[in-house]
């Protein structure tokens, strides 16, 4: 869907502007290079074993990575009547056309971008609820949902029988491109933010807004991660000289 500037204030509203941004850029999703890091998984600690030791996916990389708000409320809840009709947003478009091309963007980034399945061109009736109120959408801690369905994947992944891979695999691949730069393809290491778009010293590169001492608090938390039944344990406790390489390099 391309991103019209008249709803790029309701994505600003909803804190999934950075998000959106990257559907401008070019990302490919490499499987092979995925799945090799995935049979590394390890469901009982979240975190990749290495031979050189842990690492894991934390909050603060989905902030890096993707640009996404930690602080906020807990992305769950239950269904409620919502009818709105999406389509396509013509050029004298009134504002309340705006607002409903809006919430198609929107769905179209939570389903498919952060909280992607197997279930192909089909979108889970959870999202109409948050849709039907874009004013609240802000409020929500979309980074630490991300990062529960990312670890729920990442355990699936590793049950053999699984085939297809699943959930926000642009943060899962912008992380590895960001810790193992060996792995990185030639031309990402232009200036850009989100990191998923491009990949330099992360001080020069990140948005202010990230930064600040409310989120940067966060970061280190031990903590539920939770999207809506998928509720998983941000172990960075495990990963403490990953989280300390950060704190020096800002």
């Amino acid at each position: 869907m391309p991103l019209h500037d008249r709803i790029i204030p309701y994505l600003e509203t909803a804190e999934l502007y950075h998000l959106a941004r990257l559907n401008s850029q070019w990302f490919w999703v490499d499987e092979p290079l995925l799945s090799a890091f995935i049979e590394r998984w390890r469901p009982e600690t979240h975190t990749f074993h290495m031979p050189f030791g842990e690492c894991s996916i934390t909050l603060q990389d989905v902030a890096y990575q993707l640009g996404l708000p930690i602080d906020g409320e807990p992305v769950s809840g239950c269904l409620t009547e919502f009818h709105e009709r999406f389509r396509v947003l013509p050029a004298d478009a009134s504002d309340e056309t705006v607002r409903v091309y809006a919430r198609a963007y929107i769905l179209m980034l939570l389903s498919s971008q952060l909280f992607a399945d197997k279930n192909a061109n089909r979108v889970h009736l959870r999202w109409l609820p948050y849709l039907a109120s874009l004013d609240d959408l802000g409020r929500y801690s979309w980074a630490s949902a991300a990062l529960a369905w990312l670890y729920r994947c990442l355990c699936r992944g590793t049950n053999r029988n699984v085939v297809n891979l699943a959930g926000p695999l642009q943060l899962l691949q912008s992380w590895i491109f960001w810790r193992f730069p060996t792995l990185r393809p030639s031309g990402f290491d232009r200036f850009g933010f989100p990191l998923a778009s491009r990949f330099v010293e992360v001080a020069a590169v990140i948005h202010p807004e990230i930064l600040v001492e409310e989120h940067r608090r966060l970061w280190a938390a031990l903590t539920s991660l939770i999207y809506f039944a998928a509720i998983e344990w941000h172990q960075v406790d495990r990963v403490h000289t990953q989280h300390s390489f950060f704190l020096v390099l800002e």
